[in-house]
């Protein structure tokens, strides 16, 4: 399912026009970016959570050339599904 099938099953679910339901996902994508940003985690109960987690620097290896290469340390984004949804998807 792409953004626009997205929007559509959203309009659709809610009764509501797709430029409405666009804006509502545009809107909830946007507070989990700057929730996250701002290192806070996102918890919705039943779908699952959002949260940052540091990625230490480490030494990979270039798989062209076998020439050893420094990654650096950096952020990244976890998402760890709910009990609902987990349920839901077996």
């Amino acid at each position: 399912m792409n953004k626009s099938e997205l929007v559509s099953a959203i309009a659709s679910d809610a009764g509501i026009s797709k430029s409405d339901a666009e804006k509502a996902l545009n809107a909830c994508t946007e507070s989990i970016k700057k929730a996250l940003a701002s290192g806070d985690g996102v918890q919705l109960i039943g779908f699952g959570t959002f949260s940052i987690s540091e990625r230490s620097a480490r030494t990979g290896r270039n798989p062209q050339t076998g020439k050893e290469i420094q990654i650096p340390a950096k952020k990244v984004v976890k998402f760890k599904p709910g009990k609902a949804l987990d349920e839901s998807v077996q």
